[in-house]
């Protein structure tokens, strides 16, 4: 069966769900399961598994797609293996192998990534693709994590448009509350995240498969754990899920921020700018996963007796405990970190207009340095300078494309490229027995001048300053998901793109 045959099926098949989902807000979904065990959305979550660099991570069982591809059934015998068992009741996920990750500036601290064996993975990625378009017709428009077609730089965009002057005047939002929930991932309560799940779905053996995997056991050290709250971060399901119970935040602000069916702003807005004439506080929230802040219109009292009552609702509604004394409340003017970015309100030389601005923190380029430093210490100086810029590229070109939206970002991608350029020159220095910095540039760099850069052959360093500054539009309601979108090719060639950039937060 071609790759276009499921791609098809799979894209029409997702775009009838999210239709008939924003038709219809009280539909509920009794035969997915026949769906999710078909061949072709067997197919088309192979290979969106197969183009993942993890599917050559083994779980428990130790199976990787090289394993797969390598056995005298290949992949055909693997998938209708799987859906053997599928269609006779007999799958049942195996247990989650758990790696800690450092935690990038927290020193001692690490983050738990749960790893599902590769058929764990693939029904995981059946079930996303059944389950996802369902789901994302209910989501708010101000909710940005893990959802196709949006990214970062989309929830940063929206936050700044509402700290820029309309129309009626400067912006109302004086005030930031930085949501902070303790253990996010590790305290969603199974019991409150099916209820939310079985608005939607009545397919008893769906609801049995997506049970089953919040309930699947983890392997840490070679001990069992049994978990009672909480889903396994690494799971390819788990941001979709994650979502649907996150979702109350956003419920709790529906007054005033954009609905899930709302056409335009307007609603929202108009309902900001009542409170607003009768003197009462108007809240915004801009969320991306379980990152969130809340803009205030309104006084610091105002504010402070909201984080109170967030704190409430999370305790009552999501069985969640909000951090008091990270989720701060910060005068827009000062400013706040969101998303790897300080966002600040000032005032513009040109216009005095105040505005919403985003910022490289100090600390990122503090961070982004040390990891130059210890991979340029863990490379010998028998290695070449070729083998130290493959290792290096990667690391450059990922920080300075995300920040490049920043406000005065080519300041620091100058002060960057200067650090970089000595940091070198040092390494070069003990490779060559401390030969002259004339020598090192007359071997190293294709002109013979600072410049141009460190070379070697035809690999160059990459510098910081070749990426230009661009100001990241707000896409406003309608972003194109692939199922509310008219082209197929957008669908296929950029929603992929999409999905990696909503991953780059993770290395910074």
């Amino acid at each position: 069966m071609s790759d276009t045959v499921n791609t098809e099926f799979v894209l029409d098949m997702q775009r009838k769900l999210y239709r008939w989902s924003a038709a219809d807000p009280d539909k509920r979904y009794a035969d997915l399961f026949n769906i999710v065990c078909d061949r072709r959305t067997l197919l088309r979550a192979w290979e969106r598994l197969a183009r993942n660099r993890g599917s050559n991570t083994p779980g428990t069982d130790r199976v990787t797609r090289k394993v797969v591809e390598e056995h005298p059934d290949g992949v055909a015998g693997f998938l209708e293996d799987i859906r053997q068992e599928l269609r006779q009741g007999i799958y049942w996920p195996q247990p989650v192998r758990q790696r800690l990750i450092p935690k990038p500036g927290k020193p001692g601290k690490f983050r738990p990534l749960g790893i599902p064996t590769l058929k764990d993975r693939l029904v995981q990625m059946a079930l996303k693709l059944v389950l996802e378009p369902i789901f994302e017709a209910d989501f708010y428009p101000t909710s940005y994590g893990f959802r196709p077609g949006r990214s970062t730089h989309d929830a940063l965009a929206r936050v700044r448009h509402r700290l820029n002057p309309t129309s009626a005047g400067p912006s109302r939002s004086r005030y930031v509350i930085e949501g902070d929930i303790k253990g996010c991932f590790d305290a969603i309560d199974h019991h409150v995240l099916m209820d939310r799940v079985r608005r939607r779905i009545q397919d008893r053996k769906v609801l049995r498969l997506v049970l089953a995997f919040l309930k699947a056991d983890i392997m840490i050290e070679g001990n069992l754990r049994h978990p009672v709250t909480g889903t396994p971060q690494g799971g390819i399901i788990s941001p979709l899920l994650a979502n649907v119970y996150l979702t109350a935040i956003e419920e709790r602000y529906k007054r005033w921020i954009p609905n899930p069916r709302d056409k335009t702003r307007e609603r929202g807005q108009q309902r900001l700018q009542a409170d607003y004439k009768r003197g009462r506080p108007g809240f915004y929230v801009v969320r991306y996963a379980d990152d969130f802040v809340v803009l205030v219109q309104g006084t610091l009292q105002d504010a402070e007796q909201e984080r109170l009552a967030l704190a409430q609702f999370l305790k009552e509604e999501l069985r969640m405990e909000l951090s008091m004394e990270k989720t701060k409340i910060t005068d827009v003017r000062e400013g706040f970190d969101f998303l790897g970015y300080r966002v600040a309100q000032e005032k513009l030389r040109s216009t005095g207009r105040c505005v919403g601005m985003l910022f490289i923190p100090k600390n990122k380029s503090q961070l982004l340095r040390d990891k130059i430093k210890a991979k340029v210490r863990g490379k010998p100086t028998g290695f070449t300078l070729a083998d130290l810029i493959d290792d290096l590229n990667p690391v450059i070109i990922g920080w300075r494309n995300y920040y490049r939206y920043a406000s005065r970002s080519w300041r620091e991608f100058a002060k960057n490229d200067w650090w970089m350029y000595w940091r070198l020159k040092s390494w070069l220095g003990k490779k060559h027995d401390k030969a002259s910095r004339r020598k090192l540039r007359r071997i190293y760099t294709k002109s013979g001048g600072k410049s141009s850069g460190w070379h070697m052959g035809e690999k160059k360093l990459a510098r910081f300053a070749d990426a230009k500054r661009l100001l990241y539009p707000d896409r406003g309601l309608r972003i194109p998901n692939g199922w509310n979108a008219t082209s197929d090719e957008w669908f296929q060639k950029g929603a992929d793109k999409f999905w990696e950039a909503t991953h780059a937060l993770a290395s910074l």
